[in-house]
């Protein structure tokens, strides 16, 4: 039977009796290889695959059903990949059988040949619609028949005299006999015109004649080399790098009589081998020094400095604003930018010193061999200087800053891995700084940084755990004094720590990227006990609830409110999205389409924090906002300070003009409290009016007969 009908009774056991169905599944057991069918689509989906597979392919029968795990065509070398498909379809079009060798990428990561065998499978309209066949591995017979060719074409290139450079030659009386390829290799006309000129062949050949004694060296006490790799003269001069091969041919009495060997010429190799270690240790953006070299260069530094009795330094550099204009101006003025910070980073540094790439806008600078720390400090400063000067992108001057982290061998550490994570360490104390600035490490920073690595895990552990939990904070209608909302802020009640400020754990929470898990659930905690309270007879009330940048930067936000309301029942008109004045600027026109697509929700959308970015009213009135909230910061002073109360009545009557709502944060006297109502303010929060609180003591305060 052949393998396609042993495929075709497999994929359809109920047309086979028992016994030969059992016979079949034996067969298959015992073969030597894989027997499948899979359909003739974009996917190749799989629809039976033998237990073969798992000692072809390292992946169980079930992973390739339908594709679940994997597609057999991921595992074709991408070098094959697309030449597999070319001959399959091929094949299909004339109507014959498939037939074809490649290389697949086991589970493991080896590489192993198989030859395939299949036929297409048509439907009622003559139509293919499945391939079935079997895949052996033939990876014993491809490198027998590998090391089978090379060998033949050594001899070949012997025979034919054109693939290697073939030779005679004594240790000093130049060649005797060559063929036409070294010929061609040394640059001359003709194997004659060669031996007639190269009758020196230690001084008119080998660039470096201390090579040729080498060579001769070898010949000696070895009677030959192999690989032996040099520099020689082309007849025009140039130089090119060859590999020779060479025996002593010796006489009846062993004398040496003559040299026998072959030539290469392997420049392209050398030239290609430097690009692959150029590549290997170098970033193919700036072409700064990558991890690889940095480490290498950073050992070489640490060795020179113990040698020499002075210091080596690290310092590591982080670009202030990258994202913003990566996010802004795109992806390849970034691109530009690290190219711009690279070039001048290298042109303030000295030939010793190495300017490497980190990864992202990280930069990493080993500063070697200085003497003090007042050197290491004269030089930063110029960098971030340097750093900072404006440079042109689409027409824009634009200037960047960075933050610079520093440690010194060998007080900060006596290896890399520690002067690396000691010079973050810095650099991120210098961001909290201001930014635009340095640092030297201090063992006070290796605290910081293993306490933030704690508060990390224990963030984790909270979101597992349920130890999160919302508080409330009423808004007031100034014009009645009623309760018409609340926001929801979130705590954290750790069993570890206790009560954990949300100042504490936000800002990590964002940087991590944490900061997602735990915004959804603030949703969804929200919308779920806005429902909770309306089922117990109050009457509902706009819960808000803070986006972060990063829920908004985040092309899902829409589908994960719309999902948050559907899955609570939450009617959308009683839940608000604050959102900060800086976020929404940070990209206008992505944030224009996340707000309209919110917005057409039904739920409300707030600007929080209002005053304190800097918004255009040319932007503020194309988004779909309802509501204004000013900023407590302008709301502290506004009985006492002029400018502050300035603000207030502006934004007031701004709001007012583009039929938005206005909410005044942080309102805790009774001053704050007159002011605001006297200039026509709508809303307030604070604690003049009430605290965020526990949901029970919440409802208690809040939900009062008059309220449901």
């Amino acid at each position: 039977m052949s393998s396609v009908k042993l495929a075709n009774a497999i994929a359809s056991p109920l047309l086979c009796a028992a016994p030969e169905a059992g016979m079949f599944s034996h067969l298959l057991a015992n073969f030597d290889g894989l027997v499948y069918r899979c359909l003739v689509d974009s996917n190749w989906t799989m629809q039976f695959i033998s237990d073969g597979c798992l000692a072809l392919t390292g992946y169980e029968p079930e992973d390739f059903i339908a594709n679940a795990a994997v597609s057999y065509e991921d595992l074709i070398h991408p070098d094959h990949r697309q030449h597999v498909r070319q001959v399959v379809h091929a094949a299909l079009q004339r109507h014959e059988r498939i037939n074809l060798e490649y290389q697949i990428v086991r589970r493991d990561g080896t590489v192993r040949w198989v030859w395939e065998r299949a036929t297409g499978i048509k439907d009622m309209h003559g139509v293919y619609i499945a391939l079935e066949g079997f895949i052996q591995d033939i990876t014993q017979r491809k490198q027998a028949e590998q090391a089978l060719h090379e060998a033949e074409q050594r001899y070949r290139s012997i025979v034919e005299n054109a693939v290697e450079g073939i030779f005679q030659s004594t240790p000093d009386k130049g060649y005797l006999a060559v063929n036409p390829a070294l010929a061609r290799i040394y640059g001359y006309d003709s194997p004659q015109q060669m031996i007639d000129h190269l009758r020196d062949i230690d001084s008119q050949l080998y660039v470096d004649p201390q090579r040729r004694a080498e060579f001769l060296r070898c010949m000696a006490e070895h009677d030959g080399v192999i690989n032996f790799e040099s520099q020689v003269y082309q007849r025009n001069g140039n130089v090119i790098w060859i590999s020779e091969n060479a025996r002593n041919v010796r006489g009846p009495d062993h004398a040496v009589q003559f040299f026998e060997g072959s030539v290469i010429d392997i420049t392209e190799r050398k030239i290609y081998e430097a690009q692959i270690r150029h590549q290997a240790t170098h970033d193919a953006l700036t072409g700064l020094p990558n991890r690889n070299l940095l480490h290498d260069r950073l050992q070489q530094a640490m060795a020179n400095a113990q040698r020499n009795n002075h210091i080596a330094a690290v310092a590591f550099i982080d670009l202030d604003q990258f994202k913003f204009i990566n996010d802004s101006l795109g992806h390849q003025v970034g691109d530009e930018l690290l190219k711009v910070v690279g070039q001048r980073l290298r042109s303030c540094m000295r030939a010793a010193d190495t300017v490497a790439r980190q990864g992202g806008d990280e930069f990493v600078i080993v500063l070697d061999n200085h003497r003090s720390c007042e050197t290491v400090t004269d030089i930063v400063r110029r960098m971030i200087a340097l750093v900072a000067e404006p440079w042109l992108a689409k027409g824009l001057e634009l200037q960047v800053t960075c933050s610079v982290g520093v440690s010194v061998f060998p007080n900060d550490g006596r290896d890399v891995e520690t002067l690396l994570r000691n010079a973050d360490s810095a650099m991120y104390k210098a961001k909290e700084l201001g930014r635009n600035t340095f640092q030297y490490f201090s063992a006070e920073m290796n605290l910081h940084a293993t306490q933030r690595l704690e508060v990390l895990n224990s963030l984790r552990y909270a979101l597992a755990h349920d130890e999160f939990m919302l508080h409330y904070q009423p808004k007031v209608q100034l014009a009645t004094g009623r309760v018409i909302g609340a926001e929801a802020l979130i705590r954290w009640h750790s069993t570890t720590r206790g009560l954990v400020s949300p100042g504490h754990f936000i800002p990590l929470a964002e940087e991590s990227g944490l900061i997602i898990p735990i915004g959804e659930w603030v949703l969804r905690a929200a919308c779920a006990q806005n429902m909770a309270w309306q089922r117990a007879g109050h009457a509902p009330l706009p819960i808000a609830v803070n986006l972060s940048p990063r829920q908004l930067a985040r092309d899902d936000i829409v589908d994960l409110v719309a999902d948050a309301l559907q899955s609570t029942g939450l009617d959308p008109r009683y839940l608000e999205l604050e959102i900060t004045e800086n976020d929404v600027m940070r990209d206008v026109d992505k944030s224009l389409a996340t707000l309209i697509r919110l917005k057409e929700l039904g739920v409300k959308i707030a600007i929080d924090d209002f005053g304190t970015g800097y918004s255009s009213l040319n932007y503020l009135k194309r988004f779909p906002v309802d509501t204004l909230k000013i900023d407590r910061s302008f709301v502290n002073d506004i009985a006492t300070d002029a400018d502050d109360a300035a603000i207030v009545k502006a934004v007031i009557s701004l709001a007012h003009i583009l039929n938005l709502d206005v909410v005044a944060e942080g309102v805790e006297t009774d001053e704050q409290r007159r002011f605001l109502v006297e200039n026509g303010c709508d809303e307030v929060q604070g604690y003049y009016f009430g605290r965020p609180m526990p949901v029970q003591e919440f409802a208690g305060a809040c939900f009062h007969p008059g309220h449901a």
